[in-house]
């Protein structure tokens, strides 16, 4: 089954970009998979405290995926799934695609502020030509119904 794997985050853009992965993958019979990245540099305390802080960052991934993951299970009929990592969020992106041969395509959702797209796409834009899977780029301004009409 081919996997459309999106980058929750704390951006307003991870919205549209979870609608997409899930609508896309019941009108295709395929799944998500839901990525968080635990940037390294979150936990360079003392050892215990480091713990309990990954920890903690664990759980709010947990929970926040749950919201995602209720909505497509009831809108879009998708069971998505979880994976979590830590170090930087390029290289994760990329070891994850590696790792999982059924990820078919990265969905990533572009801010529609000036400062531009966001640092993810622009990273991951740049590495786009080397990459084993294509990207997708949902805008964080389409509204529902155009997600709904294009997907």
């Amino acid at each position: 089954m081919r996997k459309f794997l999106v980058v929750l985050d704390d951006s307003r853009e991870c919205l549209n970009a979870m609608r997409f992965a899930a609508m896309r993958a019941a009108h295709t019979q395929g799944g998500v998979q839901i990525l968080s990245v635990i940037p390294p540099d979150e936990f360079n305390h003392w050892i215990g405290v480091g713990d309990i802080m990954r920890e903690e960052a664990r759980e709010r991934i947990v929970a926040h995926f749950e919201v995602f993951a209720k909505w497509m299970r009831d809108k879009q009929g998708v069971d998505p799934e979880l994976a979590i990592r830590e170090g930087e969020p390029v290289t994760e992106i990329l070891a994850q695609i590696r790792e999982d041969a059924e990820i078919g395509v990265l969905v990533l959702g572009a801010g529609d502020d000036k400062k531009g797209p966001g640092p993810l796409v622009t990273q991951m834009s740049r590495n786009s030509g080397s990459l084993p899977i294509p990207i997708t780029i949902v805008p964080g301004d389409l509204s529902k119904e155009r997600l709904e009409a294009i997907t």
